[in-house]
């Protein structure tokens, strides 16, 4: 599986993309509003999980990698995940830090929504984050989404959801 965009390829993650994914989600600036940010065994962890939801599902976080030069510089997929309480299709993206503001996060997103749309028979697809995430709900936004919801957690204290449906990505 790969999709396009101008400046990207997504495709499955392989056990090769260790060093790659380290730098993303072992990067505590970009973990700043997860729980942790992740040792070498999460990542690989994180790995395999996407390879088990590959199989699966036939979806889960791909590798996002530059077109002109194949390096990988962080993820973005779909995964089912616990969002207040119900399994939902969620969107998530991780970008490497020295590639954040250049609309990679953006064009990353809007090929998974799409792919999702096309290809899988949700009617509605969500991002959630913690409250004080601003920069993973402006992504959410440039993808098409609104806010649909709060709630509280143990995890996030306040977890915003955020969503676009099948209708509203049709009348884009």
């Amino acid at each position: 599986m790969v999709v396009e965009t101008e400046r990207l390829y997504l495709r499955e993650m392989t056990d090769e993309d260790f060093h790659a994914l380290y730098k993303v989600l072992a990067d505590s600036d970009i973990m700043h509003h997860y729980p942790y940010a992740f040792d070498g065994n999460r990542v690989r962890n994180w790995i395999e999980r996407n390879i088990e939801r590959y199989r699966v599902f036939g979806f889960g976080l791909w590798a996002v990698c530059l077109k002109e030069t194949g390096e990988m510089i962080g993820d973005c997929g779909l995964t089912m995940q616990l969002i207040n309480g119900e399994i939902k299709p969620e969107l998530g993206y991780h970008i490497r830090a020295d590639k954040q503001r250049n609309g990679f996060a953006k064009e990353a997103s809007i090929a998974v929504r799409d792919w999702t749309f096309n290809n899988t028979p949700f009617n509605v697809i969500y991002s959630y984050m913690k409250h004080t995430n601003e920069p993973s709900y402006k992504t959410a936004i440039s993808y098409g989404c609104k806010q649909v919801g709060e709630y509280k957690d143990d995890t996030n204290e306040i977890t915003k959801v955020f969503a676009i449906t099948r209708e509203e990505w049709a009348n884009l």
